[in-house]
């Protein structure tokens, strides 16, 4: 089973990669937030990768991050959800948002997923629920949702995924409106 990927990144689409190692391209699918976070074609790439085995293909899927790749595979775990319905599970949300609506059992935002239907979500909440915040540790900065503004602001301001979310970890509990939140982080990044 091959469990990390390390290599020159030949070809970028949303959905999938070619990872070139050693003369070899390996194609990896992967969720919206690890794509975000990868250089440009022709970069350097380090990801975690999960194999899935079936009768007739062996799919790698990649991530950026263990907090990804663990919310993956308890994706998963849970009946009815396959590979690709857990990618586009984390590809329409943020992880540490998808956590909060699985233990608030948030079925309408669950079902606000493109391909989560009302059963699924359902499904996810009920067998996740108890575990979503041991999966994936939350730091919530602000009142729920803040960050995840915050966050999508930083993106489209052209900032990285993970400086914007480093920012976004040195901002403190003291801060509790968007502005607030958005201008220490704006801050800290220009350190």
């Amino acid at each position: 089973m091959i469990g990390a990927l390390r290599g020159q990144l030949r070809r970028k689409d949303t959905d999938v990669l070619i990872v070139d190692v050693g003369g070899v391209g390996y194609r990896v699918s992967v969720p919206l937030s690890t794509y975000y976070s990868l250089p440009e074609a022709g970069g350097e790439v380090d990801l975690r990768i999960y194999t899935h085995v079936r009768d007739v293909a062996i799919e790698l899927y990649g991530f950026g991050s263990q907090s990804e790749q663990a919310l993956f595979e308890a994706l998963i775990g849970v009946s009815g959800i396959g590979p690709k319905l857990a990618v586009t599970i984390l590809s329409g949300m943020e992880a540490d948002t998808l956590v909060r609506a699985i233990a608030n059992a948030d079925i309408p935002r669950l079902t606000s997923i493109p391909g989560v239907g009302k059963k699924t979500a359902e499904r996810v909440a009920l067998e996740l629920k108890d575990r979503a915040t041991k999966i994936v540790p939350t730091a919530p900065v602000g009142p729920a949702g803040t960050r995840e503004d915050v966050l999508s602001a930083l993106l489209n301001l052209g900032y990285k995924r993970r400086d914007a979310e480093a920012a976004l970890g040195q901002v403190g509990d003291e801060a509790d409106s968007f502005e607030d939140v958005l201008r220490l982080s704006l801050r800290e990044l220009a350190r």
